[in-house]
């Protein structure tokens, strides 16, 4: 018994086992890259887009290009990401790999460069969009908090999501109005759903939970919360603007004020 309990022991104080990525052999290899290419296009671009600058799912260069370390996309791959569209995988360890060495070399090209006017852009977003979405401390919670969204977004999906927003909702933004069984209507924003619950906050940012046993009905709408900002609405030199300032919030000073 005495030995037995030893062994468990020892093995309990066994350091982790690395994460693959952390030393990928397919890093700059060419035919790897390719490899990593054809499994991205077959099981990642219809939600990141074929380029990898986010369609449905966000813009996965300009988050290599930010924080987001090899051995946490192997992670975020491996486990996905509970409450959104991202499922986990199945694929081998060495799949993962090879794709991650062909992200890799696609974020290894320049990020775009900000062009517009910023602090007109800045300006912009105070007026327009501030009360729904937040930047650094200051800003509503009703949108995605946008402190980060230059290294999460390329500036053809900004400009698609300002333009169409209907078109994609980020997970936790889903739009939804709850019918109470009385005829009251709350509409807002889907937090957290499961069979027998869901959470929304309002849009006066109140957060409130339902069993659906005392609804009578829940409406999943494909319209979204946020307005569409056709050209009468904001013209293309202000819109180049707006996506310029957005493109300059990468978590720094800016995003601080």
């Amino acid at each position: 018994m005495i030995v037995a309990a030893a062994c468990v022991a020892v093995g309990a104080q066994q350091p982790p086992a690395p994460n693959p990525a952390k030393n990928n052999p397919h890093l700059g290899d060419r035919e790897a890259i390719r490899s990593g290419m054809t499994m991205y296009r077959v099981r990642c671009a219809d939600c990141h887009g074929l380029d990898a600058k986010g369609y449905r799912g966000p813009d996965l260069t300009a988050l290599l290009a930010g924080e987001m370390t090899d051995e946490k996309l192997f992670d975020t791959i491996r486990k996905g990401v509970p409450g959104t569209d991202m499922p986990s995988s199945q694929a081998s360890d060495d799949e993962l790999l090879l794709t991650i060495a062909y992200l890799r070399n696609l974020s290894a090209t320049p990020t775009e460069p900000i062009t517009g006017n910023v602090d007109n852009g800045a300006r912009i977003f105070a007026a327009q969009c501030a009360s729904c979405h937040r930047v650094g401390t200051r800003g509503g919670r009703i949108g995605p908090d946008l402190t980060r969204i230059g290294v999460a977004r390329s500036r053809s999906a900004l400009i698609r999501e300002i333009r169409t927003p209907s078109e994609w909702f980020a997970p936790g933004y889903e739009t939804v109005t709850l019918v109470t069984k009385d005829g009251q209507r709350i509409r807002g924003t889907k937090k957290n759903e499961d069979v027998f619950s869901i959470q929304v906050m309002d849009q006066r940012e109140r957060l409130q939970g339902y069993l659906k046993s005392d609804l009578k009905d829940v409406i999943y709408e494909k319209d979204s919360l946020m307005p569409v900002f056709t050209g009468e609405r904001l013209n293309d030199r202000d819109l180049t603007d707006l996506v310029g300032y957005l493109t300059s919030l990468r978590g720094g000073d800016r995003a601080a004020q």
